[in-house]
């Protein structure tokens, strides 16, 4: 994969030339779904190989919480089938349709589980029977696969259910094969969770505690012992055989915990542990993905890619979650102040390996959405999205964020986790026939649903798909460095993206007022590509051009190479 590092450039240079010296490799041809790596007869594939990630590099990812999608059989519950019944809409297989475009699905935990969320798993090798059957499971993967979607699952790999059969055995003995699995002590030394607060993750059980950083119905597994590594890594072998194409892996910082406060998170043991875990899935499916979720800033994240002298990209996890970036990238939305998202951007460039595959996103699962966040500003909520699919890396959306789905009136994680309207008609919303879903829906679902933007050319739904197949049509956007224009306007983000035979450069101002950009190039050598709102260039022959920029605007084109 190519670096999207910044770049130290004397823009007065290319005024005349327009030219950034050597161009990346070429674009490779799209990867087939994640397989086993052929090894010859009684070998295995090289741990030491790289990745193959081409699929990965570019790419939209679509984030679905299953139980909140489409449910097929009426009772209020989201299920494989109706995910699958609506996957037309995420991308049809066929070039130029209407459908939105992403290319890969991320799907929030589908294993078997107690809770309405999933991340208390009670068995790794079964699916969640309100989401369907193992073999409802197969289809979808099928149906994806045929229409080029890629699928990638929640993997849970720091804790159990405290009703998973392991936990429950070794709760119940000392003398358990699997009480070592767990991570146990004499009373409760007082620990409370790294992140702060007052909450315990030290919980009673009989003469002893046991260890759960996010609350007692989640034990973590104790990751210093090889046979819970050999076990997780088996599990994620065997979905990646049965044909899944990778894995958001959660809460990847708290593997390996060696004291109270910030001894909890980002421990030499846990990133020890997440490199043999990524050289193990990489010696037999090289094209799977594995993004971890490390919620902290960009110096501790790098930690996560690993040695990049090892392996380009850092032979650790290959992607990771850019939270930084995401509160910058709101934060210029909501006050017209796009400094943050320079800085990130610069930050993650610096200490992130060349190589490193980024993965941006707006909000998620466990954040209050961005809807909700910027106000129900559509037109903050397009500046976002077009910055946000025009960045390098695999940029993630949320389900319902390119309708604006507002978020509910609490800060519950069910209220950020309501179901997807697909109609205006009551009281299902093309969600469910029941009379009641399993959640309320949020905001306006009469009025902002998918049917009622689907064929609105100035809708929310439109910019998403208008700017999603932008990105599907540039080889700069999908895999091209990243070079910043120094010297921007505050409410202003500007990057020429490149690669081999394409130069891409995209302007968004966020400012609540006008502005104007000067460029190095003249404006005989730029074509518009998109543009939203009444961005004009100007300048006299042969010198720089400028954009006047109205406030909340995008332009986004092509910068012709100078004839020699």
């Amino acid at each position: 994969m190519k670096s999207w590092r910044r770049r130290s450039i004397h823009w007065t240079l290319l005024v005349a030339g327009w030219t950034l010296g050597a161009c990346a490799p070429p674009v490779g041809p799209p990867a087939t779904p994640a397989r086993p790596a052929d090894a010859g007869p009684g070998e295995e594939a090289s741990a030491t190989a790289g990745w193959r990630h081409d699929w990965a590099e570019g790419a939209v990812f679509y984030e679905i919480f299953v139980r909140s999608f489409a449910d097929s059989d009426g009772d209020g519950v989201g299920d494989l089938r109706g995910l699958a019944a609506r996957l037309d809409y995420l991308n049809d297989g066929r070039p130029g349709g209407d459908d939105l475009g992403v290319d890969a699905l991320w799907l929030m935990p589908v294993f078997a589980s107690p809770s309405y969320h999933g991340y208390d798993t009670v068995d790794y090798e079964r699916i969640e029977p309100a989401y369907g059957s193992d073999e409802d499971f197969a289809t979808l993967l099928e149906e994806a696969h045929r229409r080029g979607l890629r699928v990638i699952v929640d993997l849970v790999l720091n804790h159990t259910s405290s009703e998973h059969r392991w936990f429950v055995g070794a709760r119940a003995s000392r003398a358990d094969p699997r009480r070592s699995w767990y991570v146990w002590r004499g009373g409760d030394p007082g620990w409370t969770q790294p992140w702060g607060g007052t909450n315990r993750v030290w919980h009673a059980a009989g003469e002893e505690s046991y260890y759960g950083v996010f609350w007692g119905g989640m034990p973590d597994l104790n990751w210093r012992n090889p046979a819970v590594r050999e076990e997780m890594a088996r599990v994620a072998e065997l979905w990646l055989a049965r044909g899944v194409d990778g894995f958001r892996l959660d809460a990847t910082r708290h593997l390996v915990e060696n004291g109270p406060g910030q001894l909890q998170v980002d421990q030499p043991e846990t990133l020890a542990a997440l490199r043999d875990l990524a050289a193990r899935i990489r010696a037999r499916f090289p094209e799977a993905l594995l993004v971890g979720e490390n919620w902290t800033g960009p110096e501790r994240v790098a930690l996560y890619y690993g040695d990049d002298a090892r392996l380009p990209g850092g032979d650790g996890l290959p992607a990771s979650f850019d939270f930084a970036l995401a509160s910058a990238l709101v934060a210029a939305a909501r006050d017209g102040d796009a400094s943050g998202v320079r800085a990130a951007l610069a930050a993650t460039a610096a200490l992130y390996p060349r190589a490193a595959l980024n993965a941006p996103f707006l909000t998620n699962h466990d954040m209050i959405r961005v809807t909700t966040e910027l106000g129900d500003d559509l037109e903050a909520q397009g500046r976002a999205a077009a910055l946000l699919l025009t960045l390098p890396g695999a940029p993630f959306l949320y389900y319902g964020e390119e309708i604006g789905m507002a978020n509910g009136p609490g800060r519950r994680d069910e209220e950020k986790r309501a179901p997807m309207p697909w109609t205006g008609d009551g009281p299902g919303h093309g969600f469910t026939a029941a009379a009641e879903p399993w959640h309320p829906f949020t905001g306006d679902p009469a009025g902002r649903n998918v049917a009622a933007q689907f064929a609105a050319p100035g809708s929310l739904l439109a910019h998403y798909r208008r700017w999603i197949a932008l990105r599907a049509g540039s080889p700069a956007l999908r895999r091209g460095d990243l070079f910043l224009l120094p010297e921007a306007p505050a409410g202003t983000v500007a990057f020429l993206r490149r690669t081999e035979g394409e130069r891409m450069l995209a302007v968004h101002h966020l400012g609540l007022s006008a502005a104007s950009l000067p460029l190095p190039f003249p404006c005989a050598a730029l074509s518009a590509a998109e543009v939203d709102g009444a961005v004009e260039l100007g300048g006299a022959e042969g010198e720089g051009c400028t954009l006047a920029l109205p406030a909340r605007s995008s332009w986004v084109g092509r910068v012709a190479t100078p004839r020699p």
